[in-house]
């Protein structure tokens, strides 16, 4: 049984090292797949550029290699932030003329930028159309340029921010509110819905602790909260002022895109969301019902032929574990990042490390398979397995736990269980019962008729032993100084084997004490002058015998 196990686990190494193998040349195969190098991303970002006025992109400029993108865009940026801040004057007028390079765009007579055919191929359109729409952009950001810089502008962004300020100052008012009541109310609430387990656990389960766990974790979200209400705090205030637009844009795009990127990954996971839902439920209610067929097993209300009462909870875990597993494996292609190289990567690894760490672990758990299953040991039996002997209280899947006779836990793994010899007390092979003995060492000069006759009338006097079929006497060997007797003799009493075993050398001692034979095996100092046999015979009678007749005369 014990190499059954170990083949097993033998074979799940082998299994994971082949998967692992696998994924290893799954990983380098993809390693030799075409990616995006560096050279190309910096190729893109030399030959195409934005240019960029308060924030805003207004168009895309085709670059070259002796005049690379960023650097035109910036170029074309700085010219129109001059020609805004020349003059406060709203209206703006933009001409065209063409040259040798493309059309060149003016702006009240200032050159600001050239539109060349490279830029029209670049976004597929005509020379013309690119030219005037990147025109009326200019215009458009010049002119919202000079109107965001106005006085009137200016006090309409500090007015802003002062609302948002104000808001922000209830918003903290609001958190710190919170803050205080969280502990309070989380105490009354866990205290209130708490207190049977508190109760029932003999409050190692108090409510206090669960309350701090609650608190910790309500604070933690308003942490988060306030965070968040910060952050977009900080934003709309630098937004309130055309200075500072630019800069709250990039903290707004910093952490709302993710913020964003996230809600809409749960909004589109919420079909998988619901299936794993259902696929839970589902197996949540077959638990269930298994546990109400299982319990009526255990009350009798169901007969399963040999099924045995103490196979109820193991058979009903097992089962459990199959509709999990089984619920896991419709559960997977659901989760989210499951069909990731990621999440499969983990997944072996986890598998590698349970295989190659866990052997003992899993031979344990086989063999608790086979100590529940196979009958020879049950809940309540008295057992031997090597110096300890107790009677069965637990058999779990890991290891089996014995009451001494001295009353003390023992927990034996279930590998050593399978490993071992196990003398079980409490299982009848027949209907004579457990055959109890004991060797008492006798000198050759007793009678050996006599020896026999004491021996067998002490077991007759212990209660526990069976006065049918008869006690006996054997000869177990013929030692130097000594004849060594076995008494053996009947019990059923399994459970007290201890007890009948101490009742008995009691009685041997009473009986060789009212005949008058020593019980300790001599040593030879010196050999005697005469033979160490008997100097007479037996006359056939005990001594309580002798002394029942002289009361009956």
């Amino acid at each position: 049984m014990i190499q059954l196990i170990q083949t097993l686990g033998t074979l799940s190494r082998i299994w994971f090292t082949l998967v692992w193998i696998m994924f290893s040349t799954a990983m380098a195969l993809a390693q030799d797949a075409p990616i995006e190098t560096p050279e190309t991303s910096e190729q893109s970002e030399n030959f195409k550029a934005p240019v960029i006025i308060d924030g805003e992109s207004l168009f895309f400029l085709r670059g070259s290699s002796a005049l690379p993108a960023p650097e035109r865009a910036e170029t074309v940026q700085n010219n129109i932030i001059q020609v805004a801040l020349s003059s406060e004057n709203p209206e703006v007028t933009v001409t065209y003329e063409d040259t040798e390079l493309g059309t060149r765009i003016l702006v009240d007579g200032v050159p600001v930028s050239t539109v060349t055919v490279a830029d029209a191929e670049m976004d597929q359109m005509e020379l013309d159309v690119i030219t005037y729409l990147h025109g009326s952009a200019i215009h458009d950001a010049i002119v919202a340029y000079r109107a965001n810089r106005t006085e009137q502008a200016r006090v309409s962004g500090a007015l802003e921010a002062l609302g948002w300020t104000l808001g922000f100052a209830v918003f903290i008012a609001i958190i710190l509110w919170l803050h205080r009541r969280i502990r309070r109310r989380t105490l009354k609430f866990v205290s209130r819905h708490l207190k049977d387990v508190e109760t029932a656990t003999a409050k190692s389960v108090q409510a206090e602790a669960i309350a701090a766990l609650v608190s910790y974790g309500l604070n933690f979200i308003l942490l988060v909260v306030f965070f968040l209400g910060f952050y977009y705090y900080l934003s709309f205030v630098l937004l309130s002022f055309a200075e500072t637009r630019y800069f709250a844009q990039l903290l707004l795009t910093y952490l709302t895109e993710p913020v964003l990127l996230i809600f809409k990954g749960v909004v589109s996971y919420i079909p998988n969301l619901i299936m794993l839902a259902l696929i839970a439920w589902l197996a949540m209610y077959i638990i269930k019902g298994m546990r109400v067929f299982f319990d009526a097993v255990e009350a009798g209300t169901f007969e399963l032929g040999d099924f045995e009462s103490h196979w109820v909870n193991p058979t009903f875990n097992i089962a459990r574990v199959l509709v999990i597993l089984i619920a896991l494996v419709f559960a997977v292609p659901y989760i989210p990042g499951s069909d990731s190289a990621a999440f499969q990567g983990l997944t072996i690894l986890v598998g590698a490390m349970l295989s190659l760490g866990a052997n003992s672990v899993v031979s344990n758990m086989l063999a608790g398979l086979f100590v529940i299953y196979r009958r020879s040991t049950s809940i309540g039996d008295r057992i031997q397995i090597g110096d300890h002997i107790g009677d069965v209280v637990r058999i779990k899947l890991m290891e089996t736990h014995l009451k001494s006779i001295k009353n003390e836990l023992i927990s034996i793994p279930n590998a050593q269980l399978m490993n071992s010899d196990v003398i079980n007390f409490s299982k009848k092979t027949d209907g004579s019962g457990l055959l109890l003995h004991t060797t008492v060492g006798i000198g050759y000069e007793e009678p050996t008729e006599k020896v026999e006759a004491m021996l067998i009338e002490a077991a007759r006097r212990t209660k526990a032993i069976k006065a049918k079929p008869e006690p006996f006497v054997l000869w177990t060997a013929l030692a130097d100084y000594a004849i060594n007797y076995q008494i053996n003799g009947y019990t059923t009493r399994g459970s007290i084997i201890p007890k009948i075993r101490s009742d008995l050398h009691r009685n041997i001692v009473a009986v060789f004490n009212e005949n008058n034979v020593q019980i300790m095996t001599p040593s030879y100092i010196a050999d005697p002058p005469e033979p160490k046999i008997p100097t007479e015979g037996w006359d056939g009678h005990l001594a309580h015998e002798a002394h029942e007749g002289t009361d009956k005369s």
